[in-house]
């Protein structure tokens, strides 16, 4: 195994691996679908009207597909790390620590803030006309504004320590410029659809 203080750019990325643009497809699909998705579910109802006019089946079908993709994403990435340069990247016990940490605090972030929201608070109900009654404000949320997406990408920091893939660090910092692009369109929009909401409650 290779030591960081012997390496050029070469020893640490070898971008001759396709895996490892399907992976970066991948990671930038994700977000880029599902928003697209979305906003024509809240202008157009596609997926409502396939469920036959309910948007909560429609919604569970989107979760389902959200969190089917969201695996395939992450075993992609993993597979993708694994066809690159394996290089120590901290001493023990640290090398063993350090990533067992970031994996249960991210882990911890995602699963937490999925309980507080439900389902369809989660994945995009609002889209379906599923509104929540108010702002989450407990844990997670009262740590990170957006903890699901923070979660994951500590998570991926994390996996890409443990399986010593510099590589995978890279892979991180790209995975948290996708999400942040991704909140600057899907933010305002969400907060557009509650605005909307408490418009036509004062109009009553």
């Amino acid at each position: 195994m290779a030591s960081l203080t012997t390496l050029n750019w070469k020893d640490i990325v070898d971008v001759s691996r396709p895996s490892l643009w399907i992976a970066v497809s991948a990671i930038a699909f994700n977000p880029i679908a599902w928003n697209i998705i979305a906003r024509n579910e809240y202008k157009n109802k596609t997926i409502t009207r396939i469920f036959g006019g309910n948007p909560r089946y429609g919604c569970y079908f989107l979760a389902i597909m959200i969190f089917s993709f969201g695996m395939l994403r992450d075993s992609l990435a993993t597979r993708a790390m694994y066809e690159q340069p394996q290089v120590a990247l901290l001493p023990e016990p640290y090398a063993t620590y350090v990533p067992v940490a970031l994996i249960g605090v991210g882990q911890l972030f995602t699963i937490t803030s999925t309980w507080a929201l439900g389902i369809t608070g989660t994945f995009l109900g609002d889209y379906f006309g599923i509104l929540m009654d108010h702002r989450v404000e407990g844990f997670p949320f009262n740590v990170l504004r957006d903890p699901m997406y923070m979660g994951s990408t500590i998570s991926f920091f994390g996996g890409a320590l443990w399986l010593e893939r510099p590589v995978g660090l890279l892979g991180a910092l790209y995975v948290y410029l996708v999400y942040m692009i991704a909140l600057r369109y899907e933010g305002p929009f969400t907060d557009m659809i509650y605005s909307k909401r408490e418009a036509s409650k004062k109009e009553l």
